[in-house]
């Protein structure tokens, strides 16, 4: 035992110096429990995710025919050869893209973590990587490291970097999974050939070459078996202890976190640590026939509905094939952004809700997608809380007063967050019903937070 953790601490010496080098913050230190290694991403609740890859260049079409489904999976969608997919790296030269803006854009949202493409399912690294010359510094004209330079944009804007890694299915390998029209049957495929040739160093390039990583968010665990997940595991343990796994690393194992569903958002409150990665529009990878975005009112009350059942909303961008983030999404990203400069007190570091009846219910007259009865969400209010403090999360402003029911403790305060002097609101309480005496008018446009002090009886 000894001689692994003077080994690990060997090691993460040695990134240490890496990191200085390269003008990197050093990579973080082992957390003293599980608790303490959560404990930032309990607190942050809001992360920006980033699908980028060669995929942007077609941008959902293919030959002069669109392509369905999402933008990353088009050469899957449209069994691309990998001869002809890999002429898209002569391409890629995505010259407006600046790190900078794209880390105060995240900043300005209200974002606290960063993940970001850097090997998605078709295996082209997004990323200076030395196991494959498949990869955006030394195939395409670009000829630079984007990640290294989000690396060091996010470190100077306090935002935690982290990356996605699709560790199983890679459709520009002969022996990786997903690719059956190039290279046949996934079960007749050396996976672990595959594994090892190139997801695990890349993975320790990852770890290695880039300061401190939050998080990797692997995804789609084909064959995945108890061996192979413990491979990664070791990895990622060994050289940067501190960083997160996410649920979708394969063999049933959950990780640090869940990986809810992809725009799966739950019915009601879930223990644990978990996360939403969700879209803006329908797509993850850039397609320019998708300019479905969603309101600022709708993010920010998915935000706050996520929140108040105990969980994170990762929220995607896809920029194009120039580097930039569509204009109509940085626009809602920063309109949520300016929503959480007045209540993020309310967001960040919150808890759960208390109640639940709020969420929804179900109503057996209508049915799901599976032809059970239909949870219908109700989208007037929301709650979240901080020891001694309940945030009401107002979506309809009622008229004249709030009510609440099943309330613990004695409320000795109300007053609205937008409210910079906290001025007391009336109050009325009988038993566990509160009653809550409104101005007439709602202080924000999105939502307005109605705060209850409270103490124990």
């Amino acid at each position: 035992m000894r001689h692994t953790k003077l080994l690990t601490l060997m090691l993460l010496t040695l990134l240490a110096a890496l990191a200085a080098a390269q003008s990197l913050p050093a990579p973080l230190p082992a957390p003293a429990s599980q608790d303490a290694k959560m404990q930032w991403f309990r607190e942050a609740k809001f992360g920006l995710f980033i699908h980028w890859g060669l995929y942007c260049i077609p941008a959902g079409e293919w030959k002069g025919q669109p392509v369905a489904g999402i933008g990353e999976w088009i050469m899957n969608r449209a069994k691309i050869p990998v001869g002809e997919y890999e002429k898209l790296a002569d391409q890629f030269n995505p010259v407006k893209f600046d790190a900078e803006q794209w880390a105060q854009m995240a900043e300005d949202a209200g974002m606290k973590y960063m993940v970001i493409t850097s090997k998605h399912h078709d295996g082209f690294a997004m990323f200076h990587s030395a196991v494959t010359k498949y990869n955006i510094y030394d195939a395409t004209p670009f000829h630079r490291d984007p990640l290294k330079e989000l690396a060091a944009a996010c470190a100077r804007h306090h935002i935690r970097f982290g990356f996605y890694y699709s560790q199983a299915q890679d459709w520009h390998e002969p022996n990786g999974a997903g690719n059956t029209w190039d290279f046949g049957p996934d079960d007749k495929k050396d996976y672990d050939q595959y594994l090892r040739g190139k997801a695990e160093p890349q993975v320790k390039e990852l770890l290695a070459g880039y300061g401190p990583v939050c998080l990797i968010w692997f995804d789609t665990p084909r064959m995945m078996t108890a061996e192979r997940v413990q491979r990664f595991v070791d990895i990622v343990h060994s050289m940067q202890p501190a960083t997160l796994i996410d649920g979708r690393l394969g063999n049933g194992q959950s990780g640090d976190y869940q990986s809810m569903g992809d725009n799966a958002i739950p019915n009601a409150v879930v223990k644990g640590d978990w996360e939403v990665p969700a879209t803006l529009n329908h797509t993850w990878g850039y397609k320019k026939d998708d300019n479905d975005w969603k309101s600022p009112e709708d993010l920010t009350f998915k935000l706050v509905d996520i929140a108040s059942k105990g969980g994170n909303y990762l929220l995607n961008v896809g920029p194009t094939s120039e580097g930039l983030i569509p204009q109509p999404s940085q626009d809602n990203l920063r309109a949520v952004g300016r929503w959480l400069k007045v209540n993020g007190e309310a967001i960040y570091g919150a808890g759960p809700t208390p109640f639940g009846d709020e969420l929804g219910k179900v109503d057996p007259t209508k049915q799901d997608k599976k032809g059970g009865p239909a949870f219908v969400v109700s989208t007037d209010w929301r709650c979240t809380t901080k020891p001694g403090k309940l945030y009401i999360h107002l979506f309809k402003w009622p008229t004249g007063s709030f009510e609440v029911s099943k309330v613990k403790g004695k409320v000795t305060k109300a007053y609205l967050l937008a409210d910079a002097a906290h001025k007391s609101l009336k109050v009325k309480q009988q038993s566990d019903h509160v009653t809550v005496a409104l101005p007439d008018k709602a202080p924000g446009q999105i939502a307005s937070v109605l705060v209850l002090e409270t103490k124990a009886n």
